[in-house]
């Protein structure tokens, strides 16, 4: 559902978008998206309670409610209002503000990642034009910070955290460094493309449905401080071989 709005509206002509008092573009695409997530749980969860970046946080109907869904509609949005295909919508399930389970669909990329607690993680990508293959997907088996491979999404974003010293620090123990940058970076080291991916200045919902998947590809998930899970502003995921080390040179 989320995809067939996001899909319809990327590249258009009449795409309306605005700037939110973050500084962060946020399009007519975006709301459509939560508006429509959430109308899906209010018919098939509605007792649950929801987080989402653009229409905020919604209790659940019951008092004390354990379960919430956390979602960002489309992850992004920058490139998606510059026509660059790499965004995705992010929904998760969090039980005690744990994520158990997590989808990130890609559909200009023609791709799907999605995992639950003790299910494995899993991708469905487009081999042909009516074909989609299922394969389940797992982290590298690197051990060495000389052979990994590093994404750091942007060195302003580094730099804005003052740890851009520990970047290049960490950049020159690694083998290769690139920044494929928003959730892209972290479905690659879910599926043992690169084996290093981190970010700051983010949000609950820019990580809930990301974590399961790396954690139940083999990977590990963290704040840069070593924290788990999506609550805590910045993000380092790892193949798990690797987290200590990365972790000890940003800190």
């Amino acid at each position: 559902m989320a995809d067939s709005i996001s899909i319809e509206r990327f590249r258009a002509n009449d795409l309306l978008v605005t700037m939110k008092p973050d500084m962060t573009h946020v399009t007519d695409a975006d709301k459509a998206v939560e508006a429509a997530i959430r109308g899906g749980l209010a018919d098939s969860r509605p007792n649950d309670a929801i987080l989402g970046e653009e229409f905020g946080s919604e209790a659940g109907t019951d008092a004390g409610t354990r379960r919430q869904w956390i979602i960002d509609p489309i992850d992004g949005t920058a490139n998606y209002v510059r026509g660059i295909p790499v965004w995705a919508t992010l929904i998760s399930l969090a039980i005690d503000d744990v994520p158990v389970l997590g989808v990130v669909s890609a559909p200009a990329l023609g791709q799907r990642w999605w995992a639950a607690h003790g299910q494995g993680a899993w991708t469905s990508e487009r081999v042909s034009q009516n074909e989609h293959r299922e394969r389940r997907i797992f982290v590298s088996g690197v051990t060495e910070l000389a052979d990994a491979s590093l994404s750091y999404n942007s060195l302003k974003g580094w730099d804005d955290y003052g740890m851009l010293d520990r970047l290049v620090e960490l950049s020159r123990e690694v083998w290769r460094t690139r920044a494929y940058g928003d959730m892209w970076s972290y479905m690659m080291v879910a599926e043992g493309m690169i084996d290093i991916a981190g970010e700051f200045d983010l949000k609950p919902w820019d990580m809930a449905a990301i974590a399961p998947i790396v954690e139940e590809a083999g990977g590990a998930f963290t704040s840069a401080s070593g924290i788990p899970g999506p609550w805590h502003g910045s993000a380092i995921a790892t193949n798990g071989h690797l987290h200590d080390a990365v972790l000890r040179l940003l800190n």
